[in-house]
């Protein structure tokens, strides 16, 4: 016998197995019924297989046989990676303005340097970023996809694990010499402290209070005094200028760390359960902008 010339019966399937019924499958196809039965009756002598119980009384006159029922899980998921490849072949040929939401501190201190690897990857891609720092209605705001940093759960949306920071104190280079060098947790009482104000309220989100509590610092030092900033990329960056110490996080003082701009005085680090995360909307799941960014942003993450 010979293959179906296409996948128009397998297509059939697919849509009689969801519907059980011809006539809901030919609606969807925008064929006949009795086009659909045929389509059926060639895949299953093709097949060799019967893909459906008939019965002329019921609630349903079709169900799935179990071969069949174990297969579509399977054809679904080939229809879907199809489909995600049609977008790509067409992205190809013109350019898509693909959407971005992420917390301004991360895209200023980790993302944005990387972007143009994402770029050099797939140039048919606009990215709009918004780094507003709010929730955004990603329905409403036509948002593709988002970083979010918390407990990894937000009503309506996918979240995929990124990043875990650790908090521990930097500062510049110059507060680690002179009359008052920065050697021990104590001798941050000669120092002004940057307070990160930008998670307020967040319970699990590390203070100076905590990590000196986390150190065991018995020397009494004033957590309240200080430059207080709402801004995480701020607050490194005024350290950055000599000011005062700042608690710094992994990934926001990853680069300054590695060319110097920072250090970190001190080896005691402060654990948080608090995460960055990838998330989108669960019907964006097989939308080809959005699988792109995914793989992408996972292997910068070092995620596997």
């Amino acid at each position: 016998m010979r293959a179906p010339s296409n996948l128009n019966a397998l297509r059939a399937f697919e849509a009689v197995a969801r519907h059980l019924s011809y006539a809901a499958a030919a609606d969807e196809l925008n064929v006949t019924p009795a086009a659909v039965g045929q389509l059926i009756r060639g895949l299953e002598s093709y097949l060799d297989i019967e893909l459906f119980h008939r019965s002329a009384s019921g609630p349903s006159r079709l169900t799935l046989t179990d071969a069949a029922r174990a297969a579509l899980p399977d054809l679904q998921g080939g229809f879907d990676l199809l489909s995600s490849a049609v977008e790509r072949l067409k992205a190809s040929k013109s350019r898509i303005v693909f959407t971005l939401t992420v917390p301004p501190a991360f895209a200023d201190r980790w993302l944005l340097w990387r972007v143009e690897r994402f770029q050099r990857r797939h140039p048919y891609y606009d990215l709009r970023i918004d780094t507003s720092g709010r929730l955004t209605d990603f329905t409403a705001e036509r948002i593709d996809v988002g970083i979010r940093y918390g407990a990894g759960a937000w009503a309506g949306l996918v979240s995929t694990f990124l990043l875990r920071d650790e908090f521990f104190p930097v500062c510049s280079p110059a507060l680690m010499e002179g009359e008052h060098a920065l050697g021990a947790p104590s001798d941050l009482q000669h120092h002004p402290l940057i307070h990160d104000t930008s998670m307020t309220g967040a319970g699990l989100f590390p203070t100076w209070r905590s990590w000196l509590l986390h150190a065991g610092c018995r020397y009494r030092i004033d957590t309240d005094r200080g430059l207080q900033l709402n801004d995480s990329a701020m607050g490194l960056q005024t350290a950055i200028s000599g000011y005062g110490v700042a608690l710094g996080r992994t990934t926001l003082v990853e680069r300054d760390l590695a060319e110097g701009r920072l250090v970190k005085p001190f080896d005691i680090v402060q654990s948080c359960e608090l995460a960055y995360y990838l998330v989108h909307r669960p019907e964006s799941a097989a939308h080809a902008p959005v699988i792109a960014f995914k793989e992408w942003l996972l292997e910068e993450a070092g995620v596997r």
